[in-house]
């Protein structure tokens, strides 16, 4: 059952976002070649206990960290550790936290210094991918409709769009309905309606969309341990239409990168 939410609860779920939001973009500015996933992973707890929420991953299904770190081959889910990154990584960061009940949850994925121009590519289709799908979550459109802009812009490149693993609702907890995957048909699936809150969240593999999963019961990696990228925001209906309650704009910041990407998704212009 979908939960829909009152505009006070998506204005609380907006500040539960940003915290996740304000986060990612204080990792962006460390995260480097000889620094370690653990150490990333203290930073971001630290950060997100100073805004006076609480990390939504620590403990959330016996998970041990507070980010969850996927390099390279990695898919989501990693757990992080002591190897430090290296010059031509890439590294899926997704973080969650709870404030005032509610859950923001996002994920960017960052290059590590200089990194293969085919990595680079995978990185900026599955972005954009992301965006293709928010444009599909609106009033009247159904799940399928965003699984598939998503699945077509992606296959069209040449990529493999992970079947198992999916976006999700969300709320008061980590994972509600609908479960949001990047692959489907047109005018299939659950009917969105206002005041459905999402996050929705392309895991796009440099060749086949098969994966596996390891021993530690949490380690996804690509079959043919070629690269994966991984991008989610949190996004909510409102007027019928999606608007973002994350933001990347901490990233860019952080990074010295100029974009207008999310301006589409706003209403007003987002301020730091």
């Amino acid at each position: 059952m979908i939960v829909v939410k009152t505009r006070e609860e998506i204005e609380l779920m907006r500040e539960s976002a940003l915290v996740v939001s304000r986060t990612l973009g204080e990792i962006a500015s460390i995260v480097k070649p000889g620094i370690t996933t653990l150490q990333l992973d203290k930073i971001a707890e630290e950060c997100i206990r100073d805004q006076g929420a609480i990390p939504g991953f620590l403990g959330l299904y016996d998970f041990p960290n507070t980010l969850c770190m996927s390099p390279n081959e990695q898919v989501v889910h990693g757990i992080p550790n002591n190897t430090p990154l290296v010059e031509g990584d890439i590294i899926s960061i997704d973080c969650g936290a709870i404030k005032n009940d509610f859950y923001g949850d996002h994920a960017y994925t960052f290059p590590i210094g200089e990194i293969a121009p085919e990595t680079q590519k995978l990185l900026q289709i599955t972005k954009e991918s992301l965006y293709v799908g928010i444009r599909e979550f609106k009033l009247g459109n159904r799940v399928g409709d965003v699984g598939y802009a998503i699945q077509k812009y992606c296959e069209d490149q040449g990529y493999g769009v992970v079947r198992e693993l999916v976006g999700h609702g969300l709320g008061r907890k980590m994972h509600e309905d609908p479960e949001m995957p990047n692959y489907g048909k047109r005018g299939r699936g659950k009917k969105f309606i206002e005041g459905q809150v999402v996050a929705i969240e392309p895991m796009i593999n440099l060749g086949t969309h098969r994966i596996k999963q390891h021993r530690d019961g949490w380690t996804i990696t690509t079959l043919d341990k070629k690269p994966s990228a991984h991008f989610e925001h949190d996004v909510a209906i409102l007027d019928g239409k999606p608007e973002l309650l994350s933001t990347f704009a901490y990233i860019y910041k952080a990074l010295g990168i100029e974009s207008n990407e999310e301006d589409e998704f706003r209403k007003e212009a987002f301020v730091l």
